[in-house]
């Protein structure tokens, strides 16, 4: 005996199919790096008269801090907001700082947004890691 669906259910199932192949993919997409990867990476930053300038609130940045993992916690990081949220402080006020977040480096250039780290590497000299263990 032949079984038929109904294009509903076949519908269906297809939806269910992409639903899960998208939710796997964002879950994925969306994990931190391995723990301590860019860490010396980082503090290489930190090293090199460069600034990332931000905001506890800003979604950028913490995307931003999401890329360096564990990392992050060695950025050259300097909060602009005041802790109720309305307003910024004078030291970003002062260095001209007009979005979240500013990169500024030791040659006085910037980049405002969410930087790649190539970029992050190219303008400050430090070295980023390779996906491979190095030999």
């Amino acid at each position: 005996m032949m079984m038929t669906m109904s294009k509903t259910t076949i519908a269906t199932v297809i939806l269910f199919a992409i639903s899960a192949v998208l939710a796997a993919f964002l879950y994925i997409e969306n994990l931190p790096p391995p723990a301590h990867k860019y860490d010396a990476f980082a503090r290489c930053i930190a090293q090199s008269s460069t600034t990332f300038y931000g905001a506890f609130w800003c979604p950028h940045c913490a995307a931003q801090k999401k890329l360096f993992g564990t990392g992050a916690q060695y950025l050259p990081y300097h909060e602009c907001s005041t802790p109720d949220g309305n307003g910024e402080l004078q030291s970003c006020i002062d260095a001209g700082v007009k979005g979240y977040p500013t990169w500024v480096f030791a040659d006085g250039s910037r980049l405002v947004g969410v930087a790649p780290l190539s970029q992050l590497a190219e303008k400050t000299g430090c070295a980023l890691p390779t996906s491979t263990p190095s030999s």
